[in-house]
């Protein structure tokens, strides 16, 4: 009898569960092949940000939780990297999977590569090209030490091989958030959000907002105007992330307007469901990017680039740049052309799980 392949699963913030999601309920399903670990680090750690999206996402409870909690980057990478370490050296698992770019991806695959364990990385290759972005750091670094590299759309694979990783290490699969946001597709449908917060399907703009560069300094300022402008033309939704709404109680913000609505963060169903029922949608986040894409609504990202340039090839994301002033640009633009094409890119379609599991099991022990 051949032994079960045990994979272990490394998540620490709400993109990761959605990114692994598809890839646990793809290898539950096939339990004499496979023994799956979930290690949950705790980068994440209120119930707001982690512990609904196991419950809505239907994700097992983590069999390992680490407790890092919050600190700075060096802090947490090495409390990731401290735990982690005996949890590798006693279980061996066969191949360590790690997803997107966060303070936990790295130190999970530092982790893997010095105990010596296979590791693969969920959505490799992507890049936006500035190195002042903790995240872009976390991506180079990550996919230099991965063998298996999972990669769901086509210039990562150019970015990849550019930086002299091996061919036959790099696997289009698609994209795992994707599936996840396929498979709640009829919960998502079923829900009345909008309707809940009184808000016309249309009529209102959905915005994100949480990286150090829009929060950590003056540009909350501006943005928080920028967007008390907005809702002269449309409503603003604003489910605010913890570290921003630390930020703009420390700024001392002045009152909004009323139709800037800052609500508490909102779980995985609610918030596609917004998505879905929006004019547009602002952020700075690289998942909304993709999720607002396939749902076919536009997305204007307040940065100055994007590490998901399909995006914008589509034309279903516009880039304002780290310019909260431009803000003031979304009622003419959506004027002008609505809420944009419907284009979806090649194999994001709801399987990337079932092209992942057979690759984990041919990876060699």
């Amino acid at each position: 009898m051949v032994a079960r392949r045990r994979i272990l699963s490394v998540v620490g913030t709400r993109p990761n569960f959605m990114k692994i999601a598809p890839i646990a309920r793809a290898l539950a399903a096939r339990p004499t092949e496979f023994e799956h670990v979930l290690v949950h680090t705790g980068q994440h750690y209120d119930d707001a940000m982690s512990a609904i999206f196991f419950g809505e996402l239907g994700l097992q409870p983590p069999d390992v939780f680490l407790g890092v909690g919050s600190g700075t980057r060096t802090e947490q990478t090495v409390r990731v990297m401290t735990a982690l370490e005996p949890v590798l050296r006693d279980g061996r698992p066969d191949v360590v999977l790690v997803p997107g770019d966060v303070t936990s991806t790295l130190a999970a695959a530092l982790t893997a590569h010095d105990v010596g364990v296979t590791l693969g990385h969920v959505e490799a290759g992507l890049r936006s090209f500035d190195r002042t972005m903790p995240e872009e750091l976390n991506r180079v670094i990550t996919d230099q030490l991965s063998d298996i590299l999972l990669i769901h759309s086509p210039e990562a694979r150019e970015h990849l091989l550019a930086e002299g990783r091996p061919a036959n290490a790099i696997h289009m699969v698609g994209n795992t958030m994707i599936d996840t946001l396929v498979a709640m597709r009829e919960l998502i449908d079923a829900r009345d959000t909008s309707a809940r917060h009184g808000l016309a399907p249309g009529g209102y703009v959905l915005v994100t907002l949480h990286r150090p560069a829009l929060v950590d300094g003056p540009l909350l300022q501006d943005a928080l105007a920028a967007l008390a402008l907005l809702s002269e033309a449309y409503e603003v939704v604003f489910p605010v992330h913890p570290r921003t709404r630390k930020r703009i109680s420390a700024i001392g913000a002045g009152p909004l307007p009323e139709r800037v609505r800052l609500l508490e963060p909102l779980g995985y169903l609610d918030f596609l469901a917004l998505t879905r029922d929006a004019a547009a949608v602002l952020t700075d986040s690289g998942g909304v990017q993709e999720e607002t894409t396939y749902l076919g609504v536009r997305c204007f990202t307040l940065r100055d680039n994007t590490e998901r340039p399909i995006t914008l090839e589509l034309g279903t994301n516009t880039l304002l740049g780290l310019d909260p002033s431009r803000i003031a640009e979304i009622p003419t633009l959506l004027s002008a052309d609505g809420r944009g094409p419907s284009s979806v890119p090649p194999y994001w379609d709801g399987r990337a799980a079932e092209r992942i599991v057979p690759l984990l099991a041919a990876t060699p022990a």
